[in-house]
């Protein structure tokens, strides 16, 4: 919410609503409110939680031909990039979306630290600190997450998508989104007392786990 700083009377989309927790905060700060989801279910929950003001379509984020070009003064996109394949059009969709000058939010895992299967944590016994072990970074990866791993392993799966954060700013900047703001957030938690807890500590304020980008629409050339 502070990095898109929605003012009352702004038009905002929230993809990838889920059940419309992102949604109600914009709607609760003045906006008038779009949220969109392609699960039919999450859109019911997000309608049944929600204040009628907010509208909510049952929509995939790659294929937005239903709203009308130049309608959001601001976009958010809180932790659904990272499951969407391909990317593309979404960051085609956005600048398509958003009036020149309004501004996309961005949140996902941050790309250099939490890579699924690919990173992981590591304690180095002589020095007495954790480390973040990465083995795979700049190659693009479809990774399957189980869903209940503790209950049917390897019978239900999603799937994540790991990109290097160049693929994010590269395809921002190519349809006119430029990035005027980035954040890297670490976790809050706290250890409690003993033999690891000072490391522990240490290593959540030295890795984040979630990276934050800002983009803002620039109107773009284009040769006659």
């Amino acid at each position: 919410m502070r990095l898109l700083e929605v003012k009352a009377g702004e038009r905002v989309l929230d993809l990838g609503c889920g059940q419309g927790v992102v949604s109600r905060a914009m709607h609760k700060a003045g906006a008038t409110v779009t949220g969109v989801d392609m699960s039919r279910r999450l859109i019911e929950l997000a309608r049944r939680r929600s204040s009628r003001d907010i509208q909510y379509l049952v929509a995939d984020a790659r294929d937005l031909k239903a709203l009308e070009r130049g309608s959001f003064d601001a976009i958010a996109w809180v932790l659904a990039a990272q499951d969407t394949e391909p990317i593309e059009p979404v960051f085609i969709n956005c600048a398509r979306l958003l009036r020149p000058g309004g501004r996309l939010v961005m949140v996902i895992n941050h790309p250099a630290f939490r890579i699924p299967r690919q990173s992981r944590w590591g304690f180095d016994e002589e020095r007495k600190l954790l480390y973040r072990a990465v083995d795979r970074y700049l190659t693009p990866l479809s990774i399957p997450i189980d869903i209940h791993p503790f209950r049917a392993p390897a019978r239900q799966q999603t799937w994540t998508y790991h990109r290097p954060l160049e693929a994010y700013i590269k395809g921002l900047a190519g349809e006119g989104l430029w990035v005027n703001a980035l954040e890297e957030w670490p976790s809050h938690r706290v250890s409690q007392p003993g033999p690891l807890a000072a490391a522990e500590n240490r290593s959540r304020e030295e890795f984040p786990l979630f990276l934050a980008l800002r983009a803002v629409r620039v109107p773009q050339e284009r040769s006659v």
